[in-house]
């Protein structure tokens, strides 16, 4: 027998006088030691501990020795640490030594340790238990009991139930031992043998409790607890986990995946850049799944400008949504006739772009690439937003304005952050192996018709594997009938890496002639199976078998659930399993023999070895049934039985056939290995497992009636067990590490619940309780690091195996480091950031603990009767695998679980899939058969096991088929059912009629039907005599069974509606335990109540189980009232556990009724409103006539009830409107139940405070402050115009002269520290502002002359203001960025690891953009002009200003039944009307001096100074700027626009004014409505779309309640100015000036003022304001005037002390347009603004002139004069010389149409042309805007005109005529008008880099010069896509106004008026063919001159020559003859 001993002898040299405690851990395991009371420097434990092993020791495992100072109350102290590696342990088996420990941070202290070690090795033994181990441990314990706690242990009973008033982490020590209650061990006197401490360890670690005050725990041993102090932990009081035999229940029921839901995708194509190609036509196409949507074609251009938006709407589930790909290609010249060629395309999951912030990408480039081609670089950008809007999310679209190009392409492409710009191919290679375990695909029928054919059994299934990726499918090839097919097949994928697209799909199909069928799908994430990091990995997978799930395995034609094989939902039983690995390999594209195109490929792979998934090991599966409640009535009463199924293993009716030996058919072979397996193990054992047959069904039984929903089966003492041997790779490790990460998340999700539930019931020290959680993260992080390494060798472990380890221990390793980190940094006041910081923890490990390479697959448990199958549960395999270390084990393993049983596929969506099936109680042990003999430990003790019947040896190793209880304890359970709140409305009234059933065991019993609420208070006790539980005492009260407790609505007819259900552990009491303090008598507690994924309420009860002695009933504590239940009275909640109640006044504020829809078709005519709170209540007046007024006439009234002390209890608050009707008949209209009245509770004013209405809200420790007056309120998240000052520190100073513009100063401030900050900026004299007015040179423009105020209006203040939004946005982002850097670097500064700072290091790159970004804004922007401005919201005014709720609050009544969707979102068609008031509560008496105040209204209670509510006339006045991203209503991807405005009765229509083609239509329109207000006070604008046949179209609507703006404090009737003047554009419009504003404001008010002071001073209550006192009149003349000085106190209104509230200022809001077919999906925004006058003032003046500006008219005249080195294109017939016929074509951008062209410069040969041409281009232009506007109609079938706007480009091209074929283009140059860089001096300057580096040079804008000459140079992109230079032009742009054209008007080309003379053009350009001698001449004379000369001397030399050969034999002959 091998084991490990230590003899630990003494610890010495220890620090001061205490008890000692020492833990001693090997291989996971822990021992303690005995306590060493009272010692001194020395203590001596003297213990041995003894670790029985099966695996030989290795040289490199650890034993770890700590010492703790040990301590009663506190948490025990660690002293030091002793580790040592065992290697010489191993070697020699004896050692002794003496060492110093170590303390936290690795040094050494003096404390040494004095031990002895001995090793006894075995050898030749297998490391296999045997039955013995564990049990003959020496008990050398001293009959001490060890446990380790960091909790109390003291007065309360160790392991009890959730103890008063705190979530039951906290309360209860945790103890790291086995199932009997540490309390119950010592009770009983028991010694319990080590191998019970060790074997079941619970899965809880220990709770480190250093969180909770001492104070606190001191009182609740004494007993004096608060008898409020309630938890809410309804979710963690049943989850938590007191015991170790029980597990946690799920407490959510329905499948949430596979639902579909409504999607919206927008896509704004707005421009593309630097497509590759030559003069292409460009067209964009959009594609998402199978809709594809095209753009408009722009002719010949490379860089179009489309603006053009596309929606797409999707109802799909989730994951199909965000699998689709959405493509984005351009294509060339694509016509009717032909598709045209693709240039490239960009491809993305819809996954990717809703996991952005705010789902979306904004205005980002996305490069194309060209699929066939990708040894080509990038293809071009297209720019575009794209948004995914679900239902609810709300997409903030970053204003529009005038849009200055976000030119930075590189810095703004269109990728999720942290992926590389420049993305590479790779190759995907997914190898599919094969396959096993496939179901029949056939029916039987056709299976004997092909025997009797072909005279053999075939399998009926034909499959083939098909993989969809990034838009692609690749299949394998077909293996005909064949269950276990073989494919060796891989498929390859080309695509850029990194991929955006998340997951790769994999299906086997079955091939079939009609149609295939998919068997089963898996689903591979790659980010789960890859890393990113510096440390990552490339994707990798396998080869791993990869499980399939689906429907139900029996064939049938029609599969109802044909779904669940599709992937969607969840799948209800095993269908395959599949061998694949996927691997990518990044290709070098620059390699020659390289396939270029992206195909997908299938080629064959070699066989893979059998061991390559890990060795084959044997599996046993054991299950035991111990009670099953709770069984839908529906089923039936034919006999029952369960079936427990792994794989195909245990699947008796639908598995595929097989041999029956139980064992799997192996192939090639693979017998002798399993008949090894067998001999390996001990004899006897290979005996009995031999015919070890599983058993894995229940037998038959006959349900037994509960109630009236639901039946039982009678498991008494009786429970069946099943169990199944099954084979699988053994891959435990990586579910092992799983379950270890699974543990820690559950753990850390448990603490940080507790961490919320205290700040929310607002207890003490949360900060304590997360210090403790962040500790017992990083513990469980080391201790995981630590267990994770092991069996790193095992067969099977595949690449991915090892990184994913790699990755898991340094992501672990640094949470570890980083939760200590923030453990320190954890204060109060920085809770909750903190608590946002470790939500992230949570989040990454659930997403580490996912394990992408399946082992075992998942256990399935399904009822059957008739052999059908009816409900199920799957539970994951991992969940109860079993491991020796505790930490490895599943959670749920060896504990008895409670499972619900669910419907199958879609039957399990919506109500049914609400209703339990069944419940059962379920024992689940899945582990190595040769560990088998623990299985039964979790089980609770008691019982005798029942063997199959079978002779023969070694039997007491075969699991019994069931087991016997022979011990049964008697308990009464009393449910205390107090109330339940905010139920779910079940009926049509919109109430329900509640009533709860409780569940417990086998019994059930029924509260009463309280009717017509949905916050009953049943105030009952239910008791249950008589519950018989099975198992031991001691057990059963540490781990009682749970109580199910349904909420159901009683219907006078049929059955009741399920509302909701909960569970609930109860309190327990056993007969020999006192009923008190601190247990008893138990506390109410809050408990959740869920309707399937969805909450329906929340239940406060109490629950207790009382054992029943032998002396009977008469030893419980008695009960109050008669205990006959038969037929008594209702027993109420008793005294001791009810809350205790104190008197409370609640006043109520009765305003009005509004908007009340008819009822069963009859109008509403004399409401009256009933509000009841706890029994008590009090009735409006009536209203007579509700047309005529629907106010009420009293306003206020009170009633005193009886409430709760704690705020916590408080029942709700009912509103209810009925309907007074003849004859005494009330009809209930609609009701509203507030359910938390803490926002009503009156709390007296501080008289010494001065409160501000609004401090100075720091972001993050960063502070905004706004200068002075003209500067627009501060960005929306800072909510006002804030200044950081102490009370009364400072006397703002305002500017006098506010016309000055500075960019928002952002002052740093750290939040701790208390800098005043001092604004002081008079400016007596204006003469200063006057000079800073000039503006900055930019880029060497000109300095700008001052503005002239008459070219302002009202559009120029709007587009400044926008302005300073945006930059207000940068600036916050900046800030944002800085902070988050500054947390980032603290975390990493202590975090050392390298990997935390390369990531800061990453992101800090990131967001340094992002200030830069910020700051360059801030430098690049010059000093602006002043201009006025006003406050653009890009949100509702109603979000900014709390609702305009400030005392009015407006409540929705509802009628009719609750929509079943997700978060009831649907509530708004439930609205039946709405009741306007307000409520006051307070407790009684009230203090004496808030009466006596001076003017105190007795007849108004609380509600003081409240206007008075008769009827009032108003003027409406309706301002609609613009409408911004429409749904497209028309066929044509567009809408034709105009405005609807309802008010009561009246409706204005602006049918005629409609906007043709538009989506982001200019209104700049006002609508004047009178009204009255209550009739008429909810203003409905709304956006139609105009059709020529046909109805309009409502596109989307808004409605504003203009009453409560109206009447608000916030003065939201006309919005207050930054600056007051009286004429201009910035008019005021208020018909009261800003002195009577502020007159009125202090009159109601009641505060002193306002004094104004000589020199410019005014003094409202004690505050001080400066300001100028100065106006101009319209003629210029200076005035004395107050207004300014009042306007700056308006301003400033909020630093009035008491009544100071910020007051709305001019502004435009932006508004959602909705539409009630597509529910809360945005389709579109307005922007608008409403003013309100009351006709009883003075009338105000004429609606300001918003009208959109109209362009103005300009001619743009360019004149070509020359070009030089145009390339040259042609060569010359006879010469074959290079020459080009050169013109130059021109066109404004988007006016292709009216291109024009110069005359022909034939013949250049050097490249060098000369026109002296003149284009004119006359356009309209918007300057604010920056854009052309041009109308035309679409197309010849067009009814009107549509308008675009499109930047102002002009576009110059060089061209070569050619006469016969097409003209060859050469180059071209596009000038943006507002932005081209400066034409150079001469043609030699010129070069490529006045392009290329246009970001960097100096840039002018021809609408500020007027006049630019030079030159410019022509490009085009060579076949590498290079930029090269193809010529250059001189040419002069002119540009003048529509009026200075009509004066000086020019002729086009050469012709008059104002002719330019002709060029003077060398000769060669005239045509030899014209003037054949003129060309020759030309020839001759000049060209070739000196050829000619050459040529004729040559001739001459040469027939010198000649004649010298001729005549020289006849001399020589002559000379020779001498004659």
């Amino acid at each position: 027998m091998m084991s490990l001993m230590v003899h630990l002898k003494t610890v010495a040299h220890l620090r001061g006088k205490g008890d000692r405690i020492a833990k001693v851990t090997f291989r996971g395991l822990p021992f303690f030691s005995r306590v060493a009371e009272n010692c001194e420097e020395v203590a001596n434990f003297n213990e041995m501990f003894r670790w029985p092993i099966a695996s030989r020791l290795d040289g490199n495992e650890m034993l770890e020795i700590q010492i703790y100072n040990y301590s009663k109350v506190f948490s025990n102290r660690l002293v030091g640490t002793f580790c040592m590696v065992l290697q010489k342990v191993a070697e020699e088996g004896h050692l002794e030594l003496t060492d110093t420990l170590i303390d936290d941070n690795n040094t050494s202290i003096k404390t040494s340790v004095m031990i002895e070690i001995k090793y006894q090795p075995m050898d030749g033994t297998v490391g296999v238990w045997s039955d013995g181990e564990f049990l003959d441990v020496p008990d050398d314990r001293d009959g001490m009991f060890a446990f380790e706690t960091d909790s109390l242990l003291s007065g309360q009973s160790h392991g009890s139930g959730p103890s008063p008033g705190r979530s039951l982490q906290g309360s209860i020590p945790t103890f790291r031992k086995a199932g009997k209650g540490v309390f119950s061990a010592m009770k009983l006197g028991k010694i319990k043998s080590s191998r019970d401490d060790h074997r079941k360890a619970g899965a809880d670690e220990p709770a480190i409790l250093d969180m909770e005050d001492l104070d606190k725990k001191a009182m609740r041993l004494a007993g004096t607890l608060d008898p409020d102090t309630i938890s809410l932990a309804s979710v963690t009081a049943v989850t938590t986990n007191v015991s170790n035999k029980r597990s946690k229940p799920d407490i959510k029921m329905e499948p949430s995946s596979g639902r579909p839901v409504d999607y919206q995708i927008s896509i704004t194509v707005i421009e593309a850049r630097q497509l590759i190609g030559l003069n292409m036509d460009p067209v964009v196409c959009v594609e998402i799944g199978d809709d594809k949507k095209y753009t408009s074609m722009k002719e010949s251009t490379n860089c179009p400008y489309y603006n053009e938006y596309f929606v797409f709407d999707f109802h799909v589930p989730p994951h199909v949504m965000f699998d689709k790909i959405i493509k984005l290609s351009v294509i060339h010249s694509k016509n009717l006739l032909r598709s045209g060629t693709l240039v490239g395309n960009f491809k993305m999951d819809v996954g990717t772009v809703y996991s952005q912030p705010e789902h979306q990408f904004y205005h980002k480039w996305a490069s194309l690439s060209d699929p066939d081609d990708i040894t080509a670089g990038c293809k071009g950008y297209i720019k575009c937003d794209i948004a995914v809007v679900g239902k609810g999310d709300n997409i903030k679209t970053p204003h529009k304005a005038n849009e200055t190009d976000e030119d930075d392409i590189e810095g703004n492409l269109l990728l999720p952050e942290g992926i590389p710009a420049e993305r590479q191919w790779a190759r995907f290679y997914v190898k599919i192996y094969r396959a096993e375990g496939l179901p029949k695909m056939n029916t039987s029928i056709m299976a004997n018709v092909k025997k009797a054919f072909i005279g053999e059994n075939r399998d009926l299934v034909d499959p083939y594997v098909q993989v969809q990726f990034a838009g692609q499918k690749g299949k394998t090839s077909v293996q005909k009938s064949s269950y276990e097919p073989i494919w060796n097949e891989q498929i390859i994928f080309t695509e850029l890496f990194p991929p955006l697209c998340k997951r790769m799909k994999v299906q086997i199909r079955d091939s079939d002639k009609v149609n295939d069928v998919a068997i089963g799908t898996h689903f591979i994430d790659l980010r789960k199976i890859s890393n990113d990091g510096d440390k990552g990995f490339l994707p990798t997978f396998g080869p791993a078998w990869a499980n399939m799930y689906g429907s139900t395995r029996q064939y049938t034609l029609m599969d109802e659930h044909q779904d669940l094989n599709e992937g969607l939902g969840e799948g209800v039983s095993f269908r395959a399993r599949l061998l694949l690995s996927i691997a990518v390999e990044i290709l070098d594209t620059t390699s020659p023999e390289i396939i270029s195109s992206t195909e997908v490929q299938v080629e064959t792979v070699s066989n893979i070895s059998e061991s390559a998934t890990g060795k084959m090991d044997e599996f046993f599966l054991f299950g035991s049934f111990l009670e099953a409640t709770m069984i839908d009535r529906k089923i039936g009463d034919k006999p029952i039985s369960f079936e427990i199924t792994i794989g195909n293993y245990g699947n008796q009716i639908d598995g595929v056939s097989k041999p029956s030996s139980g064992k799997k058919k192996k192939k090639d072979g693979d017998e002798e290995e399993e008949n090894e397996l067998i001999q390996n193990s001990s004899e006897d054992e290979a005996d009995e497992d031999a015919d070890l047959v599983s058993v894995s069904t229940t037998p038959l039984m006959k349900p037994v009636i509960t109630d009236r929903n639901y039946f039982h089966l009678p498991y008494f003492e009786k429970k069946p067990c099943v169990y199944i041997k099954s084979w699988w790779q053994d891959q435990r490790r990586r579910l092992y590490n799983s379950n270890m990460m699974d543990k820690i998340a559950d753990k850390l999700e448990e603490g940080l619940n507790d961490v919320q539930e205290i700040i929310k019931t607002e207890k003490a020290f949360p900060e304590r309780r997360l210090r403790g959680v962040l500790e017992e993260l990083s513990v469980g992080c080391s201790r995981f690091v630590t267990l994770a390494n092991k069996d790193v060798n095992q067969a099977g472990r595949t690449k991915l195996d090892r990184e994913r380890l790699k990755s898991c221990m340094r992501e672990m390793d640094s949470m570890a480091q980083q939760a200590k980190q923030i453990r320190t940094q954890v204060k109060k006041n920085t809770v909750r950031d903190k608590l946002k910081l470790v939500q992230n923890f949570l989040q990454k490990l659930r997403f580490l603990a996912d394990e992408p390479q399946h082992s075992i697959p998942d256990v399935f448990v399904w009822m059957m009767t008739n052999n059908k199958r009816i409900a199920y549960a799957r539970i994951p395999s991992k969940d109860i695998l079993y491991s020796i270390v505790d930490e490895e084990t599943g959670k749920d393993c060896c504990k008895v679980k409670a499972v619900f049983l669910k419907l199958p596929g879609k039957k399990g969506f919506g109500p049914a899939g609400w209703t339990v099936q069944a419940k059962l109680e379920l024992y689940l042990w899945l582990g190595l058969n040769k560990q088998r003999k623990d299985f039964l430990n979790g089980l609770p003790n008691g019982f005798e096991e029942i063997k199959a019947v079978k002779t023969g040896p070694g039997l007491h190793a075969v699991p019994p088929v069931c087991l016997i209880y022979g011990t049964k304890q008697v308990f009464q359970l009393r449910a205390h059912m107090y109330q339940a709140r905010s139920l779910f409305a079940a009926d049509s009234s919109g109430l329900s009629d509640p009533f709860a059933r409780v569940f417990f065991s086998t019994h059930s019993q029924v509260t009463e039907v309280l009717s017509e609420t949905l916050c009953p208070t049943w105030d009952q006790l239910l008791v249950f005599d008589d519950v018989e539980l099975f198992g031991e005492a001691s057990e059963l009260r540490d781990d009682p069974p749970i109580i199910v407790v349904e909420i159901y609505d009683q219907d006078t007819v049929g059955k009741a509606e399920f509302i909701g259900r909960t569970f609930a552990k109860p309190n327990i009491k056993m007969c020999d335990e006192h009923y008190g303090p601190p247990r008893f008598p138990p506390q109410l507690e809050y408990y959740q109540v869920y309707r399937g994924n969805c909450t329906a309420g929340e239940l406060l009860a109490a629950f207790e189980l009382l054992q029943i002695g032998q002396g009977g009933k008469a030893d419980l504590p008695p009960l109050e009232g008669p205990t006959d239940s038969e037929h008594g009275p209702i027993l109420p909640v008793p005294l001791g556990i009810r809350p205790v109640l104190s008197r409370y006044r609640i006043e109520v504020l009765f305003w009005g009724l509004r908007d009340l829809k008819r009822i069963n078709l009859a109008q509403v005519d004399r409401p009256r409103v009933d509000i009841e709170c706890a029994g008590k209540g009090v009735q409006s007046a009536l209203i007579q006539n509700y047309k005529k007024n629907p106010n009420f006439s009293t306003l206020v009234k009170w009633f005193e009830v009886d409430l709760p002390e704690n705020e916590l209890l408080h029942p709700p608050l009912n509103i209810r409107v009925v309907d007074c009707r003849a004859f005494g008949r009330y009809i209930l209209v609609g009701s509203h139940a507030v359910s938390s009245l803490r926002r009503f509770i009156y709390s007296t004013p501080d008289k010494t405070s001065n409160n501000w209405a609004t401090a100075a809200k720091l972001m993050n420790g960063y502070m905004v402050l706004t200068n002075g007056g003209s500067q627009p309120r501060s960005s929306p998240s800072l909510s006002s115009r804030t200044f950081s000052r102490p009370a009364g520190d400072v006397m703002v100073s305002v500017d006098s002269d506010p016309s000055i513009r500075k960019m928002d100063t952002v002052v740093k401030l750290d939040a701790t520290s208390d800098a005043v900050v001092k604004v002081d900026m008079t400016d007596d004299d204006g003469d200063k502002d006057k000079k800073k007015k000039k503006k900055k040179k930019k880029g060497g423009a000109e300095e700008e002359e001052e503005t002239d105020e008459r070219m302002l209006d009202w559009w120029s203040k709007y587009f400044a203001s926008i302005e300073t939004l945006k930059e207000m946005l940068r600036a916050q982002e900046a800030a944002q960025a800085e902070a988050e850097e500054r947390e980032d670097l603290e975390i990493a500064a202590e975090a050392a690891g390298s990997k935390t700072k390369e990531k800061s290091k990453e992101k800090k790159g990131f967001k340094d953009k992002k200030k830069a970004q910020a700051v360059e804004g801030a430098e690049k922007k010059p000093v602006k002009a002043k201009v006025d401005e006003l406050v653009v919201y890009n949100k509702e005014l109603e979000s900014e200003y709390g609702n305009f709720e400030d005392w009015l609050h407006t409540f929705n009544l509802y009628r009719g039944k609750a929509g079943d969707d997700d978060d009831h979102a649907l509530d708004d068609d439930r609205i039946v009307g709405r009741f306007k008031g307000s409520l006051c509560m307070y407790k009684l008496p009230l203090s004496e001096e808030i009466t006596r105040e001076a003017g105190f209204d007795p007849t108004m209670g609380m509600f003081q100074n409240i206007p008075h509510n008769d009827p009032i006339n108003v003027l409406v006045r309706v301002y609609v700027v613009r409408a911004t991203d429409l749904h497209p209503a028309d066929i044509n991807g567009k809408a034709d626009p105009y405005i609807v405005i309802k008010l009561g009765k009246s409706e204005v229509k602006d049918k005629e004014n409609y906007i043709s083609k538009q989506l982001n239509p200019v209104f700049g329109k006002s609508f004047d409505i009178e009204a009255t207000f209550p009739m008429e006070s909810m203003l409905t604008v709304s956006v139609y779309d105009w059709d020529l046949v046909g109805t309009d179209d409502l596109i989307g609507e808004t409605k504003i309640d203009l009453e409560n703006r109206f009447y608000s404090k916030y003065r939201a009737t006309c919005g207050i100015s930054s600056n007051y003047s009286v004429h201009g554009y910035n008019v005021w419009r208020d018909p009261m000036k800003p002195t009577q504003i502020l007159a009125k404001l202090c009159k109601d008010g009641k505060i002193d003022g306002p004094h104004y002071g000589p020199g410019g001073k005014v003094k409202v209550a004690s505050r001080i304001f400066t300001g100028p006192t100065e106006i101009e009149d319209e003629n210029g003349l200076k005035k004395q005037t107050e207004e300014h000085l009042a306007l700056t106190v308006l301003n400033h209104w909020e630093e009035i002390p008491r009544v100071g509230c910020k007051l709305v200022p001019e502004h435009v809001e932006t508004r959602p347009l909705l539409n009630a077919d597509k529910p809360g999906i945005e389709q579109g925004r307005i922007e608008m603004w409403v003013d309100m006058f009351p006709m009883d003032m003075p009338a105000p003046g004429p609606a300001i002139e918003i009208a959109p500006r109209k362009p103005k008219r300009y001619e743009l005249r360019v004149i070509i004069w020359n070009t030089d080195e145009v390339i040259l294109e042609d060569d010359d017939y006879f010469t074959g010389e290079k020459s080009s016929d050169i013109f130059v074509r021109g066109w404004l951008k988007g006016q292709q149409e009216d291109k024009q062209d110069t005359d022909v410069h034939y013949h250049s040969l050097t490249g060098e042309g000369n026109f002296n041409w003149r284009f004119v281009f006359p356009f309209e232009y918007l300057m604010a805007e920056e854009k052309i506007v041009i109308s035309k109609k679409e197309s010849m079938f067009s009814w009107d005109e549509t308008e675009y706007k499109i930047p102002p480009r002009l576009t110059l091209q060089v061209w070569d005529a050619d006469h016969f074929s097409a003209d060859d283009f050469l180059g071209a140059i596009e000038l943006d008008l507002n932005r081209f860089p400066r034409g150079a001096k001469t043609a030699k300057q010129c070069s490529l880099n006045m392009i290329r580096n246009e970001q960097d040079l100096p840039t002018i804008s021809i609408f500020k010069q007027k006049r630019v000459k030079g030159w410019w140079p022509f490009v085009a992109r060579d076949e590498n896509d290079e930029m090269e230079l193809t010529g250059k032009v001189e040419a002069e742009l002119h540009l003048v106004t529509a009026e200075e054209a009509e004066k000086s008007p020019v002729g086009l080309g050469r012709n008059e008026p104002d002719p330019l003379e002709k060029p003077n053009r060398p000769d060669t350009t005239f045509l030899w063919f014209l003037s054949p001698l003129k060309a020759i001449r030309y020839l001759v004379c000049n060209r070739y001159k000196w050829l000619i000369i050459k040529i004729v001397v040559v001739l001459l030399l040469l027939i010198m020559l000649g004649l010298f050969l001729y005549s020289m034999p006849g001399y020589l002959v002559k000379k020779l003859l001498g004659a």
